[in-house]
């Protein structure tokens, strides 16, 4: 299955590229809702390097694991090790609009576990992703705006 969202930022392309490589980023743009604990990152990512996680859905916790890869100027991929999914591809792109602004695209390939539990995680996570990624475009927006405006 794929999901694609984009959404444009006021804030250059070095400035995207940075504020992603950044492992405190995750935290900051994942909602609230989704309480993120044990985060285990190097401070700044780069090619190969292995990210883990854990999301709490109410009293459930989700644990992740993630390799980032294909690190470039205009993007990078992130592939889940072990998780709730049986695959997931998380593709990154930033596409310079001019100087100062740049469109943000994600796409998402994953499949559901055929599992009764973890399907039924899955697909309540799958069915999510609209929310989440709306929520991250907004709360990056917000953080680099702040951030292209000091």
């Amino acid at each position: 299955m794929n999901f694609k969202t984009h959404f444009t930022v006021a804030a250059p392309l070095d400035q995207v590229n940075a504020f992603h490589r950044s492992a405190r980023s995750l935290k900051t743009i994942t909602p609230p809702f989704l309480f993120m604990s044990n985060v285990s990152a190097p401070e700044r990512l780069a090619d190969g390097d292995e990210m883990t996680f854990t999301l709490w859905f109410g009293p459930m916790p989700v644990r992740w694991r993630v390799r980032v890869e294909n690190f470039h100027p205009t993007g990078f991929d992130d592939v889940q090790l072990s998780g709730p999914f049986r695959s997931w591809k998380h593709s990154h792109r930033f596409e310079p609009i001019d100087g100062e602004h740049t469109r943000i695209v994600d796409q998402i390939s994953y499949s559901i576990r055929p599992h009764w539990f973890w399907g039924v995680v899955g697909l309540a996570m799958a069915l999510g992703l609209p929310l989440l990624f709306w929520y991250r475009g907004w709360r990056t927006r917000a953080t680099l705006e702040r951030l292209s405006s000091s």
